[in-house]
C-alpha cells in the first residue's frame, strides 16, 4: 500500500466528490463501504477503501471495471455494485483481437504527456485530445524534456495553433518547482490520468509529483532519444495536495472507437468546414462543392490536420463497428447458451 493511502486516508482524498455520494442509499451509508480500484490485476483488484487497502479477486459476474472506478461492498468486503462513472477512457484492444480495453475511469483531469524532443508529434496530441474532449474530461498538454530541446517556444505554439484555449505546461519532468504548476489541476476530490507514448517521462513526472520513486524510470535511448517503457500497469495514488492521480502505461498504439464526438471538437475547423461541403456523404477528395477540398486549395487550412481529421474518423468508425459486431455475437452466443441450458433442463424433469 502507498504510504499516502494510510488507514486514516478519507474518501474526499480518493477523489470521493457529490456525484458518487449521491448514489448512495441509507443502508450504504450505515452498513457497507466504499472503495476505489487502485491497481487492476488478472487475479483481480486492489482498491483503497477508508479501512485501508483491501483485494477483491476476479470472478465472472463482476462487471467490466478499472483503476478509478467506485465500488459499493458489504460488511465482509464482497461486490455489491459499481457506481455511476462521471468519465470513461477506453480503446480498441492493442493487436488484431476485437475488443474494448478500459483505461481508467472518473478522471477530472487528462495529463497528456508529450516530449520535446523525437517523440513530439502533433498527430498522437490530436488523438489524445479527441479521447478527452469525448469522455468530457479536461485535457492538459504536458511537454516535457524541455532541457533537452532547443526549439521549445516553437513547438509550444505548434501545439497552441491546435486551440487557442488549450492548458498547455512546458517543464523537466525532473525539476520539482516547475511541476508545481500541475498541482492546481490536483486539488481535493480531483482526479488527474496521465496518458502519453513510452518513454516521454511519465514515470518521472509521477515520481517527482508524489515524492517518492514508486514508479520505475528508464533512461533515454542515444539511438532515437526516446525513453524505454518503464510503467507496465495502471495504478492509482493520492497526491499530497488532495488529489488522486492515475498513471498508465505509455501507449504507442492508442486505438480509438466510438469517438465521433471527440474528433469534431478536436476538429472543429475542420468540422465546420465539412458541414458546408454540397453533400451529406462528401468524402472530401474531388466531389464537386466540397468546402474541405475548396480551403486546401486556398491555403486556409493545414492538410496535416485535415488529413489526420479523415484518418481518425474512418479508425473509430471501422473500430465502432467491429465492436459493435462483436458484442452481437457474443450476445446472441450467451442467448444460444440460455436456450441450451433451458431445453437440458426441460428434458432432465422428462417433459
Amino acid at each position: 500500500m502507498n504510504s499516502n493511502a494510510s488507514s486514516t486516508t478519507t474518501l474526499t482524498q480518493l477523489g470521493w466528490n457529490n456525484l458518487f455520494h449521491q448514489q448512495l442509499t441509507l443502508d450504504d451509508l450505515e452498513h457497507h463501504q466504499i472503495a476505489r480500484i487502485s491497481e487492476h490485476h488478472r487475479s483481480g483488484y486492489t482498491l483503497l477503501s477508508e479501512s485501508g487497502e483491501l483485494t477483491l479477486s476476479m470472478h465472472k459476474d463482476l462487471p467490466d471495471m478499472t483503476v478509478g472506478d467506485w465500488l459499493v461492498l458489504n460488511e465482509q468486503g464482497q461486490f455489491l455494485r459499481l457506481l455511476d462513472r462521471q468519465s470513461l477512457f477506453s480503446r480498441k484492444a492493442a493487436g488484431s483481437k476485437v475488443a474494448e480495453q478500459l483505461i481508467a475511469a472518473n478522471v477530472s483531469t487528462l495529463f497528456i504527456v508529450c516530449s520535446l524532443n523525437d517523440d513530439f508529434n502533433l498527430n498522437r496530441i490530436e488523438r489524445y485530445l479527441s479521447i478527452a474532449y469525448d469522455a468530457d474530461v479536461e485535457p492538459v498538454i504536458i511537454l516535457t524534456k524541455a532541457d533537452l530541446c532547443t526549439d521549445t517556444e516553437e513547438k509550444r505554439a505548434q501545439v497552441q495553433a491546435l486551440d487557442a484555449m488549450l492548458f498547455i505546461e512546458t517543464l523537466n519532468a525532473l525539476d520539482a518547482e516547475q511541476c508545481q504548476h500541475l498541482l492546481s489541476w490536483c486539488k481535493q476530490g480531483k482526479t488527474v490520468a496521465f496518458m502519453g507514448s513510452s518513454g516521454v517521462g511519465k514515470s518521472t513526472l509521477v515520481n517527482t509529483l508524489l515524492g517518492d520513486y514508486t514508479q520505475i524510470t528508464g533512461g533515454i535511448r542515444e539511438d532515437d532519444s526516446k525513453g524505454r517503457h518503464t510503467t507496465t500497469s495502471r495504478s492509482l495514488h493520492p497526491l499530497q495536495s488532495g488529489g488522486v492521480l492515475i498513471d498508465t502505461p505509455g501507449m504507442r498504439e492508442l486505438q480509438i472507437h466510438d469517438c465521433a464526438e471527440g474528433v469534431e471538437q478536436t476538429f472543429s475547423d475542420v468540422q465546420n468546414l465539412v458541414n458546408q461541403c454540397r453533400f451529406s456523404d462528401c468524402k472530401h477528395e474531388n466531389e464537386p462543392g466540397c468546402a474541405v477540398v475548396q480551403a486546401l486549395d486556398k491555403g486556409d487550412i493545414d492538410e496535416r490536420r485535415v488529413n489526420n481529421y479523415l484518418k481518425l474518423m474512418r479508425e473509430q468508425e471501422w473500430n465502432s463497428a467491429s465492436l459493435a459486431e462483436r458484442r452481437a455475437k457474443d450476445k446472441q452466443f450467451a442467448k444460444h447458451c440460455r436456450s441450451g441450458q433451458s431445453e437440458s433442463r426441460t428434458r432432465k424433469k422428462g417433459y
